[in-house]
């Protein structure tokens, strides 16, 4: 189906992979894993042909499809009159067929309106479910269950595991992995190659920490011989000797191997919120209506300096219109939200729209928190942007990129109230990991949704505001399978 031999691409001087292979097989399901920003979507594209620079050869057999992480401007979608025309150009389902599909994929929607109006989200549903009409002998997924509860994300795992032809997904939801792959590809930026497990990605998650555990020993035995060898030449007073002996040095440790970014231990110091009352915020019988739905009614929330407060409920429960409100995006129909004077807020939300996508990573940073360039550097390196990557485009980043420059932007200035719209949408494990160590050591008040148990449990909220019963109750972690019954 699919043969990839002896590939290297990249944008600068070091490639994203160099020499990599493997294969595909007839009907076979591959995981492709790798941290934000490492070519998964780049790789995709290479394998669709819509990307030339590279060497190396990509041999396909048979038609494919892709489904991107994002749809901004698709053409087919733009020439497109209807959601109908959209999904089944050649009228080769019923109305039943594709309604019945639509609704497992929660995409409530009408076959005769424009597909043009949808939201991003719903756009993304409708690419899929028009690649899922298609049955193309390999199709490639990027991240398919970013906007999707725990019903679709179910269905499109059960579809997945009973599809016959060839799957290819980036996927950050580590159920999806485990029910329906058979082989991971894995990109590891710090040796540009891509390594290969078979197996589920639970499976390949053992692997690769023994893996790692080795690198690690190894490092560590090394390193202790190259300090001895560094101990002798200080010591030596033959000048000869001092030389040779520093020479070896410097071509062993040039010759230790990489060290993934996963094992090296990670460290960031958050400046201290602003101070501010001890009640930042709260809504007074706050009404909200669209029509004849009534999304909010009469909700009296106060949230006390340093409550972590988690919104848990479906989707449409008034979770996102609450957070706006709170926001001063939209105005309440009744109530009122009542603001310390000291308030300082900083809103995380997945569509980025505090960034100028034409400026540099860099200059986004110091702009939105007025730091100074020599602090931006270091404090960037500690989300993973650093070297050349705080000089590029904020629009040429990945999603988990964005989201972790937003996290970096929020943190590295002095707001005492985050609120947070599902943080971890776009990211890896390892992304995951550092906004997670960086927003626990977070000192100011927080209030966030997140429909991922893990990372909500190890934030530790001290309270949750429930939807849409619009009741406020101290934390329990029983309330996890609510996150994921959303």
């Amino acid at each position: 189906m699919l043969q990839v031999i002896d590939l290297t691409f990249g944008f600068g001087s070091k490639p994203l992979y160099g020499g990599v292979n493997f294969v595909v097989g007839k009907g076979q399901k591959i995981g492709l894993v790798g941290p934000n920003g490492s070519g998964k979507s780049t790789l995709l594209s290479i394998i669709r042909g819509e990307e030339e620079s590279f060497t190396g050869k990509v041999k396909r057999i048979g038609n494919m499809t892709l489904v991107p992480q994002e749809i901004k401007h698709d053409p087919n979608m733009e020439k497109s009159k209807s959601v109908r025309e959209y999904v089944d150009s050649n009228n080769s389902f019923q109305d039943f067929e594709i309604q019945k599909m639509f609704k497992g994929l929660e995409l409530g929607v009408k076959l005769e309106i424009d597909p043009k109006k949808l939201s991003g989200g719903q756009k993304t549903k409708l690419a899929l479910a028009r690649a899922l009409l298609k049955k193309p002998d390999i199709l490639l997924l990027d991240e398919p269950t970013n906007f999707m509860d725990k019903a679709g994300k179910a269905w499109v795992m059960k579809f997945l595991s009973e599809y016959e032809g060839a799957v290819i997904v980036i996927s950050h939801d580590l159920e999806l992995m485990d029910r329906s792959i058979d082989k991971i590809l894995a990109i590891a930026p710090h040796n540009s190659t891509i390594e290969e497990y078979k197996g589920t990605y639970s499976d390949y998650e053992r692997l690769k920490s023994q893996r790692e555990e080795g690198i690690r020993k190894e490092l560590l035995v090394k390193e202790k011989h190259l300090k001895r060898t560094e101990e002798r030449y200080n010591t030596s007073r033959a000048v000869a000797t001092k030389s040779i002996l520093k020479r070896k040095v410097e071509r062993e440790r040039e010759a230790l191997p990489d060290a993934p970014p996963e094992i090296r231990k990670i460290s960031i110091t958050l400046p201290d919120p602003k101070k501010v009352g001890e009640i930042p915020i709260k809504t007074v019988g706050v009404n909200k209506n669209y029509g004849k739905l009534e999304v909010l009614k009469n909700l009296n929330f106060t949230i006390i300096r340093g409550d972590r407060i988690a919104l848990i409920g479906s989707n449409g429960a008034g979770k996102s219109t609450f957070i706006k409100i709170l926001m001063g995006l939209i105005e309440p129909d009744g109530g009122e939200v009542i603001r310390n004077s000291e308030l300082a807020v900083g809103y995380y939300s997945q569509e980025f729209e505090t960034f100028d996508f034409d400026k540099s990573v860099i200059d986004t940073f110091c702009e939105l928190t007025n730091r100074e360039e020599g602090f931006a550097r270091g404090y960037l390196g500690k989300f993973m942007l650093s070297g050349s990557k705080v000089f590029q485009r904020v629009g040429s980043l990945s999603g988990g990129e964005k989201t972790r420059l937003s996290i970096a932007c929020l943190t590295g200035k002095d707001n005492n109230l985050l609120i947070l719209d599902e943080p971890t949408t776009y990211l890896d494990t390892l992304s995951q990991r550092i906004i997670l160590e960086s927003l626990k050591q977070y000192k100011g008040t927080m209030i966030i949704v997140s429909h991922t148990p893990e990372f909500m449990k190890e934030l530790a909220p001290s309270k949750a505001l429930l939807f849409p019963e619009q009741k406020q109750v101290f934390w329990d972690d029983e309330l996890l399978d609510r996150i994921v019954e959303v």
